[in-house]
């Protein structure tokens, strides 16, 4: 062709600007804390978790699971053989052949990204967006002509320096899209920070079917507890939120943003962005928070830097409160991006630096302290409600099969009975159980999420000074909030290895009453009658379920009965929060609509009669709901009604 040069010298440019980018985003991110990372691991490690961990998640969308393996996958295949054949002039026409067939491939999931794009979801983000598949086509369509002199298709000095110059034009703006898009802060910003991201996640043990889900420890003594300013967070944190896609998966999921408070979680993580690279959210094409009860929110209005406050500009305080940290976002990203955690972080600024807990948490938070449970009740009455179960001590037998941690729900007469229902269930098998009473503290888990990190650092280290005195080899509780801490979080306090050890050196396992339940029902211990009631459904609690992973042995109990459950539509890792998760009924930022009523609407579109559930939060929550609407009973109580007492 005419002028055959300039193509490779415009490649060539651009490569070189992309490079000078992705060095200037990179020290964007280095303003964050440091946080030791395997570099060399990480880097080798990226092909699998791109393609499987990664892969696992966007297949849940198979339309765009398929177009995202077609674009991404081509594209990269493309820039490979065009930086060999075009910028190196590797004369081969087996490597031109393969960027034409990759080309194609890439034309063609570009077709179903624009298709999608033609009538949106509202979740997606719309502006340079919605340029991007024209970009991609017209990437594609470019280099394959530019290609097919190299495969011998058409002959070399085909066409004219009209030609060459169309091409050329087309270069620098699909290439630019792409390559500067990547590293400047453009669309395609997350495959060059994604690929990063996964590579130097803060969690790889999310990666290979791993789970990680306790919150990281806040460093206390330091010059500033929790994040106020984006140069608080890790700089990898800073490189998650540069991670992000915009796809909205996260904001449909998010309980807050369908009940008009002011959070949306993809929202959250692009203010972050301009967090770390400053300005304004005046670009932001996406939905906006909800008003919640106040005015709406205006784009443009959110200013950021590395170095300011976070609340004193960018974001509002009352949306970090409204997050009940269910974790739906974090489980439904695409870009694995850790929301929660950034959430959590920000809120120990507010609490512990600057003691602005919302509506009831100051006092909830004095009470813990004072009391040990968040509700102020006399300590020495925690064991009221065993008064008539003939409970044994931990104190007094020193050793015992399961310790039952009984948690806050000894104080509340509902959750009274649920402990009942386990009780008698666990007197029925025999199970050789004691309680800690008294010596029994809060877990700490509210004190947590509402930002106290050393409020809850040191109800940990006594809890497990308790622990340490007995021998047992199992801690069931019928709190999953609890079960959380105990299972995922004491063991970053653990320095002399209570749990670890479990006083007859075997290890401790922890266990949500359901899960014992289960294996009870299994060993043929539990001796239960066919359930004849109505139709059933079961609510997956958060902290059961996407903290912890279970979702089966709930609904093996209730099979056991005969009861065939009638899912709802957000069932297991999809499941709605019960809004009572996160601190979110103590700081109670108004919205347009509860959390539960959401719920309950999920549930009675079920037809079901009775809801099934495993938390007494959630008992709790959904039976706040106003009446007509379903039974609601812990599995507990469901198996005790069904309990065939054996006569000596």
């Amino acid at each position: 062709m005419v002028i055959d040069w300039l193509p490779s010298v415009l490649i060539t440019t651009l490569l070189v600007l992309a490079v000078i980018g992705g060095v200037r985003r990179a020290n964007l991110w280095r303003a964050g804390q440091p946080e030791k990372v395997n570099i060399v691991a990480g880097l080798l490690a990226l092909p699998r978790r791109y393609l499987q961990d990664l892969h696992h998640v966007v297949e849940r969308d198979k339309y765009m699971s398929r177009s995202h393996v077609a674009t991404a996958g081509g594209f990269v295949l493309s820039m490979i053989l065009v930086i060999l054949v075009h910028v190196f002039g590797v004369t081969s026409q087996l490597l031109a052949g393969a960027l034409l067939v990759s080309l194609v491939l890439m034309f063609v999931g570009a077709l179903f990204i624009a298709k999608r794009r033609l009538h949106p979801p509202s979740r997606l983000s719309k502006g340079p967006w919605m340029r991007l598949p024209k970009s991609l086509l017209m990437f594609s369509l470019t280099f394959f002509v530019l290609t097919l002199p190299m495969a011998d298709i058409l002959p070399e000095g085909t066409g004219s320096w009209l030609l060459t110059l169309v091409l050329s034009i087309g270069i620098v703006l699909s290439l630019s899209e792409m390559l500067f898009g990547m590293t400047w802060g453009g669309p395609m910003k997350h495959a060059f920070a994604g690929a990063l991201h996964l590579a130097f996640h803060r969690r790889p043990e999310r990666f290979g079917g791993g789970r990680s889900t306790g919150l990281k420890p806040a460093v206390l003594g330091g010059d500033v507890h929790g994040v106020a300013k984006p140069s608080d967070f890790k700089w990898n944190q800073l490189l998650g939120f540069d991670a992000c896609v915009q796809c909205g998966k996260c904001e449909a999921m998010c309980p807050a943003f369908a009940a008009g408070q002011p959070l949306n979680p993809k929202k959250l993580i692009q203010d972050m962005v301009v967090g770390l690279a400053g300005g304004t959210d005046a670009n932001y094409a996406g939905s906006p928070y909800p008003a919640g009860k106040g005015d709406a929110k205006v784009l443009g209005n959110a200013k950021g830097g590395i170095d300011n406050v976070i609340t004193a500009g960018l974001i509002d305080a009352d949306t970090l409160w409204s997050c009940t940290t269910c974790r739906a976002c974090v489980e439904e990203c695409p870009m694995m991006i850790e929301h929660v955690d950034a959430i959590v972080d920000m809120r120990r600024f507010l609490t512990m630096e600057k003691g602005k807990t919302p509506n009831k948490g100051a006092e909830i938070l004095e009470n813990i302290i004072a009391t040990d449970n968040p509700n102020g009740y006399a300590p020495a009455s925690r064991t009221h409600w065993a008064a008539d179960q003939n409970l044994p001590l931990m104190k007094q037998k020193q050793t015992a099969e399961v310790l039952f941690w009984v948690s806050d729900g000894a104080f509340d007469m509902r959750s009274q009975r649920i402990l009942r229902a386990f009780v008698a269930l666990m007197k029925a098998a025999n199970v050789d159980v004691a309680i800690l009473g008294d010596e029994e503290l809060d877990c700490g888990d509210v004190a947590r999420r509402l930002g106290d990190d050393a409020t809850f650092q040191q109800l940990a280290t006594r809890n497990l000074a308790t622990l340490g005195k007995y021998k047992f080899s199992k801690i069931v509780t019928t709190d999953p909030h609890a079960y959380h801490c105990l299972r995922n979080e004491y063991g970053d306090f653990d320095v002399d290895g209570v749990l670890s050890k479990g006083g007859s050196g075997q290890g401790v396992e922890v266990l949500h009453h359901t899960t014992f339940l289960n294996q009870l029902v299994q060993q043929g211990l539990l001796k239960l009658s066919a359930f004849k009631g109505g139709k059933v459904t079961y609510h997956d609690p958060c902290y059961l379920g996407r903290y912890n992973g279970e979702y089966e042995a709930p609904r093996a109990l209730l099979e056991s009965l005969g009861i065939e459950i009638a899912e709802m539509e957000r069932s297991a890792f999809r499941s709605r929060c019960c809004g009572g998760g996160g601190g979110a009924p103590i700081t109670d930022i108004p919205g347009e609509r509860r959390i539960a009523d959401m719920r309950m609407e999920d549930i009675t579109q079920t037809g079901a009669e009775l809801v099934a559930v495993g938390c007494q939060q959630c008992t709790a929550m959904l039976e706040g709901v106003v009446e007509p609407r379903p039974v609601v009973k812990d599995i507990a109580e469901i198996l005790l009604g069904q309990l065939i007492e054996e006569v000596h």
